[in-house]
């Protein structure tokens, strides 16, 4: 691996990091930074999702003023997406790698729809948030775990689909469950990475750059990532995610 490729990978972990914790969609960064220095789609994404779990560590905790109080909702979508995690991993390593090549520009393209329509989102979002009560009703747990499934397999978006998911079924603000999706996030690409490690093909050294990365991506978008201009943030990860849809087709 040239000085370049080790610089490259460790920037994007990096930004990874940093847009993982602020609106959950790092994979369109990292995942088409590995394709263009030739890794397999299925070796990219699995090396990805296992580097990428220290970021969501460090993300939670610089938001831990906002998880205060949120035990019981952590450990319920938490442990519902943690859940999902395995089963989409698992879906990974089942299907052959064609599907994987063949479904993930969907998957990108989808990622891409939410992030140009994050706005109306959010916006969607307000109406719904009314108050800062703590239940977490079977839909939050149901969402969780299906949004899980799409991380461990995949994983693009997989935050924004995650806060989606909480701002329409738990009533509190959206800082707060943004604090609950970089845990339930983070507890996806977990489960999946421990998948990985014990039955997948891993590029260590790519993972251990990403990992570097992405644990200082996190503290990064904790700290100062809430004020960056969303439509710069938003335009760069749209021709990241375009870029990686042209490659693969």
């Amino acid at each position: 691996m040239s000085p370049w490729h080790i610089a490259a990978i460790f920037l994007a972990g990096i930004a990874a990091g940093t847009i993982n914790t602020v609106v959950g969609s790092g994979t369109l960064i990292t995942f088409p930074t590995l394709l263009a220095f030739g890794y397999a789609p299925v070796t990219a994404n699995v090396s990805n999702t296992i580097g990428l779990v220290p970021g969501s560590v460090s993300g939670a905790v610089g938001y831990r003023g906002e998880l205060n109080g949120q035990l019981d909702r952590v450990r319920s979508v938490g442990g519902a997406s943690l859940l999902g995690g395995i089963l989409g991993s698992v879906l990974l390593l089942v299907l052959p790698a064609a599907a994987f090549k063949a479904i993930v520009p969907f998957f990108i393209g989808l990622a891409l729809v939410l992030i140009v329509l994050q706005k109306q989102i959010n916006r969607a979002l307000g109406s719904h948030r009314r108050g800062d009560g703590q239940g977490v009703g079977p839909g939050a747990v149901v969402g969780a775990f299906c949004t899980g499934i799409y991380g461990g397999y995949f994983g693009a978006a997989q935050g924004i689909l995650m806060l989606s998911v909480l701002g329409l079924t738990i009533d509190d603000s959206l800082q707060r469950l943004n604090a609950v999706k970089v845990i339930a996030a983070g507890a996806a690409n977990l489960a999946a990475g421990v998948v990985f490690v014990i039955a997948a093909h891993v590029a260590w050294d790519v993972a251990a750059l990403i990992a570097a990365g992405s644990l200082i991506g996190g503290v990064l978008g904790a700290r100062f990532g809430r004020r960056l201009h969303p439509n710069a943030l938003r335009a760069l990860i749209i021709a990241v995610g375009v870029i990686a849809i042209i490659r693969l087709l």
